[in-house]
Protein backbone atom coordinates (compact mmCIF):
# COMPACT_ATOMS: atom_id res chain seq x y z
CA UNK A 1 0.00 0.00 0.00
CA UNK A 2 1.55 3.73 -1.26
CA UNK A 3 1.84 6.36 1.50
CA UNK A 4 -0.55 9.34 1.93
CA UNK A 5 0.95 12.07 0.14
CA UNK A 6 0.57 15.52 2.04
CA UNK A 7 3.91 16.63 1.38
CA UNK A 8 3.43 19.46 -1.13
CA UNK A 9 -0.22 21.20 -3.26
CA UNK A 10 1.45 20.29 -6.44
CA UNK A 11 1.54 16.44 -6.50
CA UNK A 12 -1.31 15.63 -8.67
CA UNK A 13 -1.51 16.32 -12.17
CA UNK A 14 -4.14 18.70 -12.58
CA UNK A 15 -8.03 19.77 -12.70
CA UNK A 16 -9.98 17.28 -14.95
CA UNK A 17 -11.23 21.00 -16.23
CA UNK A 18 -8.00 22.07 -17.61
CA UNK A 19 -6.98 18.44 -19.21
CA UNK A 20 -10.61 18.89 -21.05
CA UNK A 21 -9.86 21.79 -22.15
CA UNK A 22 -6.48 21.17 -23.66
CA UNK A 23 -8.13 18.73 -25.10
CA UNK A 24 -10.54 20.32 -26.84
CA UNK A 25 -7.66 22.30 -29.30
CA UNK A 26 -7.29 19.38 -31.02
CA UNK A 27 -5.23 19.73 -33.91
CA UNK A 28 -5.68 23.06 -34.29
CA UNK A 29 -2.82 25.66 -35.33
CA UNK A 30 -1.65 28.69 -33.05
CA UNK A 31 0.31 32.03 -33.50
CA UNK A 32 3.68 31.05 -31.02
CA UNK A 33 4.76 32.74 -27.97
CA UNK A 34 1.47 33.44 -26.17
CA UNK A 35 0.11 35.62 -29.29
CA UNK A 36 -2.87 33.20 -30.26
CA UNK A 37 -6.51 33.91 -29.06
CA UNK A 38 -6.73 31.81 -26.50
CA UNK A 39 -3.81 33.25 -24.20
CA UNK A 40 -5.60 37.03 -25.18
CA UNK A 41 -8.84 35.58 -23.74
CA UNK A 42 -7.20 34.21 -20.85
CA UNK A 43 -5.55 37.67 -20.47
CA UNK A 44 -8.38 39.62 -20.74
CA UNK A 45 -9.99 37.07 -17.93
CA UNK A 46 -7.66 38.09 -15.80
CA UNK A 47 -7.68 41.96 -16.71
CA UNK A 48 -11.43 41.49 -15.84
CA UNK A 49 -10.98 39.95 -12.80
CA UNK A 50 -9.04 42.37 -11.57
CA UNK A 51 -10.25 45.10 -12.53
CA UNK A 52 -7.00 46.17 -14.44
CA UNK A 53 -7.87 47.01 -18.31
CA UNK A 54 -4.94 47.81 -18.74
CA UNK A 55 -2.62 45.41 -17.34
CA UNK A 56 -0.41 43.51 -19.17
CA UNK A 57 0.01 39.65 -18.46
CA UNK A 58 2.52 37.03 -19.37
CA UNK A 59 2.07 33.23 -18.71
CA UNK A 60 5.87 32.19 -16.81
CA UNK A 61 6.67 28.17 -16.36
CA UNK A 62 6.84 28.41 -12.62
CA UNK A 63 7.25 30.41 -9.05
CA UNK A 64 10.86 30.40 -9.09
CA UNK A 65 11.14 31.29 -12.48
CA UNK A 66 8.32 33.53 -12.54
CA UNK A 67 10.55 35.91 -9.35
CA UNK A 68 13.83 35.25 -11.05
CA UNK A 69 12.83 36.84 -14.28
CA UNK A 70 10.83 39.58 -13.12
CA UNK A 71 12.88 40.31 -9.97
CA UNK A 72 16.25 40.51 -12.16
CA UNK A 73 14.90 42.71 -14.99
CA UNK A 74 13.18 44.89 -12.66
CA UNK A 75 16.36 45.87 -10.63
CA UNK A 76 19.00 48.38 -11.60
CA UNK A 77 22.76 46.43 -11.16
CA UNK A 78 23.53 48.31 -8.26
CA UNK A 79 20.10 47.28 -6.24
CA UNK A 80 19.12 44.23 -4.33
CA UNK A 81 15.39 43.00 -3.44
CA UNK A 82 13.99 43.19 0.68
CA UNK A 83 12.29 40.19 1.71
CA UNK A 84 11.74 38.63 5.34
CA UNK A 85 14.37 36.07 5.93
CA UNK A 86 11.81 33.38 5.55
CA UNK A 87 10.61 34.14 2.22
CA UNK A 88 11.23 31.73 -0.83
CA UNK A 89 13.51 33.89 -2.62
CA UNK A 90 15.89 34.60 0.61
CA UNK A 91 15.93 30.76 1.23
CA UNK A 92 14.28 27.97 -1.22
CA UNK A 93 15.57 29.27 -4.72
CA UNK A 94 18.94 27.92 -4.75
CA UNK A 95 20.01 31.79 -4.87
CA UNK A 96 18.52 32.42 -8.02
CA UNK A 97 18.00 35.96 -7.25
CA UNK A 98 22.02 36.11 -6.81
CA UNK A 99 22.43 34.03 -9.32
CA UNK A 100 21.73 36.95 -11.22
CA UNK A 101 23.40 39.45 -10.49
CA UNK A 102 21.37 40.84 -7.34
CA UNK A 103 21.45 40.48 -3.38
CA UNK A 104 18.46 39.53 -1.38
CA UNK A 105 18.08 41.80 1.53
CA UNK A 106 16.90 39.96 3.83
CA UNK A 107 15.09 41.52 7.34
CA UNK A 108 12.78 39.99 9.90
CA UNK A 109 9.50 39.56 9.86
CA UNK A 110 6.40 38.94 11.68
CA UNK A 111 4.80 35.74 11.32
CA UNK A 112 6.73 35.35 8.37
CA UNK A 113 5.54 38.65 7.05
CA UNK A 114 7.54 41.96 6.00
CA UNK A 115 6.28 44.48 8.07
CA UNK A 116 5.78 48.55 6.91
CA UNK A 117 7.85 49.10 10.42
CA UNK A 118 10.91 46.95 9.04
CA UNK A 119 11.37 48.12 5.48
CA UNK A 120 11.24 52.12 7.03
CA UNK A 121 13.88 50.57 9.38
CA UNK A 122 15.80 49.20 6.75
CA UNK A 123 15.85 52.06 4.12
CA UNK A 124 15.91 54.59 6.60
CA UNK A 125 19.28 52.48 8.41
CA UNK A 126 20.42 52.10 4.23
CA UNK A 127 20.42 55.66 4.11
CA UNK A 128 21.84 56.97 7.58
CA UNK A 129 24.47 55.27 6.83
CA UNK A 130 27.87 57.51 5.73
CA UNK A 131 28.77 54.32 3.33
CA UNK A 132 26.00 53.57 1.53
CA UNK A 133 27.00 54.43 -1.53
CA UNK A 134 29.37 51.17 -1.33
CA UNK A 135 26.22 49.10 -0.24
CA UNK A 136 23.47 47.37 -2.19
CA UNK A 137 20.55 49.91 -2.46
CA UNK A 138 17.18 48.61 -1.82
CA UNK A 139 15.25 48.68 -4.94
CA UNK A 140 12.35 46.18 -5.13
CA UNK A 141 9.85 44.74 -1.90
CA UNK A 142 9.33 41.03 -1.93
CA UNK A 143 6.07 39.87 -0.43
CA UNK A 144 4.89 36.09 -0.64
CA UNK A 145 0.99 35.62 -0.36
CA UNK A 146 0.25 33.37 1.25
CA UNK A 147 3.74 33.42 3.36
CA UNK A 148 5.92 30.45 3.22
CA UNK A 149 4.12 29.55 6.63
CA UNK A 150 0.69 29.71 5.64
CA UNK A 151 0.11 33.53 6.71
CA UNK A 152 -1.83 35.83 5.14
CA UNK A 153 -1.47 39.63 4.43
CA UNK A 154 -5.11 41.38 4.98
CA UNK A 155 -6.18 44.46 3.17
CA UNK A 156 -4.99 46.84 5.84
CA UNK A 157 -1.68 45.18 6.31
CA UNK A 158 -1.37 45.35 1.99
CA UNK A 159 -2.20 48.83 2.32
CA UNK A 160 0.24 49.88 4.79
CA UNK A 161 2.76 47.83 3.22
CA UNK A 162 1.81 49.33 -0.43
CA UNK A 163 1.86 52.86 1.46
CA UNK A 164 5.71 52.70 3.05
CA UNK A 165 7.11 51.13 -0.13
CA UNK A 166 5.69 53.90 -2.45
CA UNK A 167 7.09 56.74 0.11
CA UNK A 168 10.23 54.92 -0.85
CA UNK A 169 10.05 54.74 -4.87
CA UNK A 170 9.86 51.17 -3.54
CA UNK A 171 7.94 48.59 -5.75
CA UNK A 172 6.19 46.31 -4.30
CA UNK A 173 5.98 42.50 -5.73
CA UNK A 174 3.61 39.74 -4.49
CA UNK A 175 4.53 36.14 -5.17
CA UNK A 176 1.33 34.29 -5.19
CA UNK A 177 1.79 30.91 -5.93
CA UNK A 178 -1.08 29.43 -3.08
CA UNK A 179 -3.20 33.06 -3.92
CA UNK A 180 -5.80 30.52 -4.53
CA UNK A 181 -5.60 29.53 -1.08
CA UNK A 182 -5.33 32.82 0.14
CA UNK A 183 -8.18 33.85 -1.23
CA UNK A 184 -10.20 31.10 -0.37
CA UNK A 185 -9.52 31.32 3.43
CA UNK A 186 -12.20 31.70 6.12
CA UNK A 187 -13.03 35.58 6.48
CA UNK A 188 -10.35 36.89 4.35
CA UNK A 189 -11.20 40.65 3.00
CA UNK A 190 -7.99 40.38 0.13
CA UNK A 191 -9.36 40.52 -3.13
CA UNK A 192 -7.94 40.51 -6.79
CA UNK A 193 -8.84 44.01 -7.64
CA UNK A 194 -7.02 44.91 -4.07
CA UNK A 195 -4.09 43.51 -5.51
CA UNK A 196 -3.66 44.92 -8.69
CA UNK A 197 -4.75 47.69 -7.16
CA UNK A 198 -2.01 48.03 -4.07
CA UNK A 199 0.96 46.21 -5.63
CA UNK A 200 2.76 47.44 -8.87
CA UNK A 201 3.72 43.14 -9.88
CA UNK A 202 2.15 39.93 -8.63
CA UNK A 203 1.79 36.67 -10.15
CA UNK A 204 -1.36 34.32 -9.85
CA UNK A 205 -0.30 31.25 -8.87
CA UNK A 206 -1.16 28.17 -11.54
CA UNK A 207 0.96 25.28 -10.64
CA UNK A 208 0.44 24.68 -6.83
CA UNK A 209 -3.50 25.59 -7.31
CA UNK A 210 -4.64 22.93 -10.20
CA UNK A 211 -2.63 23.13 -13.31
CA UNK A 212 -0.21 21.31 -15.09
CA UNK A 213 1.87 24.41 -14.82
CA UNK A 214 2.48 27.82 -15.18
CA UNK A 215 2.17 31.70 -13.41
CA UNK A 216 0.50 34.45 -14.80
CA UNK A 217 2.51 37.43 -14.15
CA UNK A 218 0.56 40.59 -13.52
CA UNK A 219 1.66 44.37 -14.29
CA UNK A 220 -1.44 46.79 -13.31
CA UNK A 221 -0.44 49.32 -15.25
CA UNK A 222 1.67 49.71 -18.85
CA UNK A 223 5.22 49.47 -19.67
CA UNK A 224 5.88 48.91 -15.82
CA UNK A 225 9.27 46.84 -17.01
CA UNK A 226 10.38 47.93 -20.47
CA UNK A 227 10.26 45.24 -23.29
CA UNK A 228 9.20 42.85 -20.52
CA UNK A 229 8.67 40.31 -23.38
CA UNK A 230 12.14 40.71 -24.72
CA UNK A 231 13.87 40.06 -21.16
CA UNK A 232 11.08 37.07 -20.78
CA UNK A 233 12.75 35.52 -24.16
CA UNK A 234 16.33 36.70 -23.29
CA UNK A 235 15.75 34.45 -19.53
CA UNK A 236 14.91 31.27 -21.23
CA UNK A 237 11.12 31.98 -20.10
CA UNK A 238 9.45 32.10 -23.07
CA UNK A 239 6.95 29.05 -24.73
CA UNK A 240 6.90 28.83 -27.95
CA UNK A 241 2.91 27.40 -27.37
CA UNK A 242 2.08 29.90 -25.21
CA UNK A 243 -1.68 28.87 -25.78
CA UNK A 244 -0.52 25.76 -23.34
CA UNK A 245 -0.92 28.10 -20.31
CA UNK A 246 -3.17 30.86 -21.85
CA UNK A 247 -5.72 27.69 -21.96
CA UNK A 248 -5.32 26.19 -18.27
CA UNK A 249 -5.40 29.89 -17.35
CA UNK A 250 -8.57 30.46 -19.49
CA UNK A 251 -9.97 27.44 -17.59
CA UNK A 252 -8.86 28.28 -14.38
CA UNK A 253 -10.50 32.27 -14.10
CA UNK A 254 -13.82 30.93 -15.43
CA UNK A 255 -16.77 29.88 -13.82
CA UNK A 256 -15.39 30.76 -10.35
CA UNK A 257 -13.02 27.19 -10.52
CA UNK A 258 -10.20 29.62 -8.96
CA UNK A 259 -11.84 30.22 -5.72
CA UNK A 260 -13.63 26.43 -5.70
CA UNK A 261 -10.10 24.62 -5.96
CA UNK A 262 -8.55 26.60 -2.96
CA UNK A 263 -11.86 26.55 -1.51
CA UNK A 264 -11.17 22.31 -1.00
CA UNK A 265 -7.91 22.93 0.48
CA UNK A 266 -9.17 25.12 3.31
CA UNK A 267 -11.99 22.98 3.96
CA UNK A 268 -9.64 20.35 4.11
CA UNK A 269 -6.98 21.69 6.10
CA UNK A 270 -9.44 23.08 8.91
CA UNK A 271 -10.74 19.21 9.30
CA UNK A 272 -7.34 18.50 10.14
CA UNK A 273 -6.55 21.67 11.84
CA UNK A 274 -9.45 20.32 14.34
CA UNK A 275 -8.09 17.32 14.56
CA UNK A 276 -4.51 18.46 15.70
CA UNK A 277 -6.41 20.46 18.29
CA UNK A 278 -7.98 17.66 19.65
CA UNK A 279 -5.10 15.11 19.81
CA UNK A 280 -3.11 17.48 21.39
CA UNK A 281 -0.33 18.23 18.89
CA UNK A 282 1.48 21.98 18.53
CA UNK A 283 0.68 23.80 15.96
CA UNK A 284 4.12 26.02 14.67
CA UNK A 285 2.75 28.93 13.38
CA UNK A 286 -1.17 28.87 13.14
CA UNK A 287 -2.17 30.02 9.70
CA UNK A 288 -5.87 30.18 8.00
CA UNK A 289 -4.79 28.56 4.24
CA UNK A 290 -3.55 25.22 3.40
CA UNK A 291 -0.50 24.42 4.74
CA UNK A 292 -0.06 23.22 8.32
CA UNK A 293 2.98 23.12 10.26
CA UNK A 294 3.28 20.70 13.26
CA UNK A 295 6.07 20.31 16.09
CA UNK A 296 7.03 16.64 16.27
CA UNK A 297 9.42 14.96 17.98
CA UNK A 298 12.03 12.84 15.80
CA UNK A 299 10.20 9.12 16.89
CA UNK A 300 7.35 10.79 16.10
CA UNK A 301 8.37 12.08 12.78
CA UNK A 302 9.91 8.29 12.04
CA UNK A 303 6.64 6.60 13.10
CA UNK A 304 4.31 9.16 11.02
CA UNK A 305 7.06 8.68 7.86
CA UNK A 306 6.13 4.92 7.23
CA UNK A 307 2.48 5.61 6.73
CA UNK A 308 2.30 9.29 5.35
CA UNK A 309 4.86 11.34 3.32
CA UNK A 310 4.86 15.17 4.85
CA UNK A 311 7.16 17.97 4.05
CA UNK A 312 10.11 18.55 6.14
CA UNK A 313 10.64 22.48 7.31
CA UNK A 314 13.33 23.04 10.16
CA UNK A 315 14.49 21.25 13.32
CA UNK A 316 14.28 23.07 15.89
CA UNK A 317 16.77 23.86 18.99
CA UNK A 318 15.51 21.41 21.22
CA UNK A 319 15.92 18.48 18.72
CA UNK A 320 11.88 18.77 17.52
CA UNK A 321 10.92 18.78 14.19
CA UNK A 322 8.77 21.10 11.77
CA UNK A 323 6.88 19.40 9.65
CA UNK A 324 4.55 20.80 6.74
CA UNK A 325 1.30 19.01 5.94
CA UNK A 326 -0.02 20.53 2.70
CA UNK A 327 -3.66 20.03 1.18
CA UNK A 328 -4.74 21.03 -1.93
CA UNK A 329 -7.26 21.21 -4.71
CA UNK A 330 -7.22 17.57 -5.01
CA UNK A 331 -7.12 17.00 -1.03
CA UNK A 332 -10.09 13.92 -1.25
CA UNK A 333 -12.15 13.06 2.27
CA UNK A 334 -10.77 9.91 2.31
CA UNK A 335 -7.03 11.30 2.25
CA UNK A 336 -8.10 13.60 5.48
CA UNK A 337 -9.65 10.73 7.38
CA UNK A 338 -6.65 8.45 6.56
CA UNK A 339 -4.01 11.12 8.01
CA UNK A 340 -6.30 12.07 11.31
CA UNK A 341 -6.63 7.95 11.64
CA UNK A 342 -2.63 7.86 11.36
CA UNK A 343 -2.29 10.84 13.73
Amino acid sequence: MSRLNFTSDYTVTCTPEILKGLASLGHESFTGYGFDRISEAARNKIRELCDAPEAEVYFLSGGTQANEVVINTWLAPYQGVIAATTGHVALHEAGAIEHGGHKVLAIPGVDAKVTPDGIRNFVENYYADDNHEHMVMPGLVYISNPSEYGTVYSLKELEELSAVCHEFQLPLYMDGARLAYALASDGYDLTLPDIARLCDGFYIGGTKCGALYGEAVVFPKKNTIPHFFTMVKQNGALFAKGWGAGSQFLTLMSDGLYEKLGRNAIEKANEIRKALDEKGYTQYIRNTTNQIFIVLTKEKNEELARSVELGFWENLPDGHVVMRIATSWATTEEDVKALIELL
